[in-house]
């Protein structure tokens, strides 16, 4: 996802109703996401579809890794060359 430009990218919320047509279609063409505001405080940040979608699968492989290295510490691992023989094994049936 694209920076954002803050002389570009922010925009109060009456603008934005305004003008919710212009905003989107801005939003999917620069690929950067615009932050919304009310009474010059931060309220909802509008992105591109296939910029949420990437932004999901991110949060969900962190949140995999983050599961992964839990179950390490807690002694729950698998040595490498036994996992690879298991998987292996189940690949084989």
């Amino acid at each position: 996802m694209a920076k954002t430009r803050p002389s570009e990218d922010i925009r109060s919320l009456s603008e934005f109703r305004a003008n919710v047509a212009d905003v989107v279609r801005q939003v999917q063409r620069r690929r950067r996401p615009v932050l919304l505001t009310r009474q010059g405080r931060s309220a909802a940040v509008l992105l591109d579809v296939d910029a949420y979608e990437e932004v999901v699968e991110e949060l969900e492989v962190l949140r995999d890794v983050h599961q992964a290295e839990k179950e390490l510490v807690a002694g729950k691992g698998v040595a490498h060359t036994k996992a690879r023989n298991q998987v292996l094994a189940r690949l084989r049936r």
